[in-house]
């Protein structure tokens, strides 16, 4: 009986304080999780969704923007600028939709890949709305779709500002399109169609920039940006896939361009909580 009863002991030394320990990290595990867990609120018309993060950033675009995914880069230039805060970046950009999907993303449940909830369910301190430059209303005469884009941004802005009026607008002009590669890969166009392609989504991108500008509204213009001597899109941030969308220097770029802008306009000085 005594053979058996100091390794029991032994066991139960070891295996209580395990156990105890256990339990403990499991407290602090539920307690993390219930910690971070969203709530709802009320503001205005609708119950939104509030994070626990101190700015939440919602990303709405064309699939230029989907391709920031989880927006890891994002956060982690938001962090070397803002060491002490924390970041729900949400990105609502969804491939092949232009200009005129936006109000609905904004009121209404839509799915891609997923559902995603109304833009303004949720209780959001920036919305980055990006040019939606390579989706361009091409069924409208070019200056009818110029006018088209300009009202629903009339619109859009209008929404988010009677809905969210604390929240924050910025505008972004993507990665500025190359004439002589665009597509390639993927569209089978000549020469002349593809910068006439290109001249097109620029026409778009260039509106979006002005509109920022005539409404002061803070704008990351990645487009400038991205711009060789010669005045084409850089093809370092373009895929080699497609010579449209972002490669993974161009999301790195991105990312950047928008961190750098928020911080060098002040876009998230006054904290929110």
């Amino acid at each position: 009986m005594k053979k058996f009863f100091v390794p029991l002991v032994l066991v139960l030394v070891i295996l209580i304080p395990f156990f105890v320990l256990t339990q403990l990290i499991f407290k602090n595990l539920e307690k993390k999780v219930e910690k971070k867990a969203p709530v709802s609120i009320k503001e205005g018309t609708r119950t939104k969704v509030k994070y626990p993060e101190d700015f939440t950033i919602v990303l709405v675009g064309d699939s230029m923007t989907e391709r920031l995914g989880n927006s890891d880069e994002l956060r982690a230039n938001l962090k070397k600028y803002y060491p002490g805060k924390t970041f729900e970046v949400l990105n609502y950009g969804f491939g092949s939709t232009n200009i005129l999907s936006v109000e609905k993303r904004l009121t209404e449940k839509t799915f891609y890949h997923r559902e995603f909830r109304p833009i303004l369910d949720i209780a959001f301190e920036v919305l980055i709305l990006e040019s939606f430059g390579n989706n361009p209303l091409s069924q409208l005469p070019l200056e009818q779709g110029l006018k088209k884009q300009t009202e629903t941004l009339d619109r859009v802005v209008g929404l988010i500002k009677k809905e969210n009026p604390r929240s924050k607008i910025v505008f972004l002009a993507t990665i500025a399109p190359n004439k002589f590669v665009f597509g390639k890969g993927v569209l089978d166009l000549s020469d002349q169609d593809r910068a006439r392609w290109v001249g097109e989504r620029i026409s778009y991108i260039k509106n979006h920039i002005d509109y920022a500008k005539s409404h002061n509204i803070p704008l990351v213009n990645a487009y400038e940006e991205s711009l060789t001597e010669d005045g084409d899109g850089q093809v370092l941030y373009l895929s080699k896939d497609d010579f449209i969308h972002p490669s993974p220097n161009g999301i790195i770029f991105l990312s950047e361009q928008i961190a750098d802008s928020l911080y060098e306009n002040k876009i998230l000085e006054e904290d929110p909580k």
